[in-house]
């Protein structure tokens, strides 16, 4: 009797621990599909509306440049911008402003709407992005300005490039 108790008791404890073990599997139903038609809709129209010259990218980013700048950087994601930029929602709220102060990054560390964005423009380039929430945080909300899902709008001025 007694050799049957511990047998069950160590069944139990292993049953207990795959089912813990089963529980850390991260989960990755998520289909960002509809979210990028509906932003891609809205883009469309919110350009549409306010006669924006914008061109659609292969990616589905939007963006129009204000000016070129010079220079033929290769871009990596090692590249250090330094750049002038607002960030605002599609409703006009601004999120985000380096208010006249350049701010350097490297283009690796940036969202990826800037990464496929700022290699439309060189030194001295300005840039306006409208970038779909797939590019930008997606479901997350990095702040209380920024809702999840939310369509970026970037006025970009790349003041350096290393």
């Amino acid at each position: 009797m007694m050799v049957k108790f511990k047998y069950f008791i160590l069944m139990i404890c292993l049953v207990g621990c795959l089912a813990a073990c089963k529980k850390n599997e991260p989960v990755d139903d998520y289909d960002p599909t509809p979210q990028f038609k509906a932003d891609t809709a809205a883009i469309s129209a919110f350009v549409k509306t306010n006669n924006i010259q914008a061109t659609k990218d292969a990616s589905g980013i939007f963006y129009q440049i204000l000016a070129p700048g010079a220079g033929s950087v290769v871009y990596t994601a090692s590249t250090k911008i330094t750049s002038d930029y607002e960030g605002k929602l599609l409703n006009g709220t601004i999120f985000d402003s380096t208010k006249g102060t350049p701010i350097s990054f490297l283009l690796g560390n940036v969202i990826v709407g800037w990464q496929i964005g700022i290699q439309k423009i060189q030194k001295g380039g300005k840039i306006r992005l409208i970038i779909p929430s797939y590019y930008a945080y997606g479901t997350q909300s990095p702040s209380s300005l920024v809702p999840a899902n939310s369509i970026l709008d970037f006025t970009i001025t790349l003041t350096d490039v290393q």
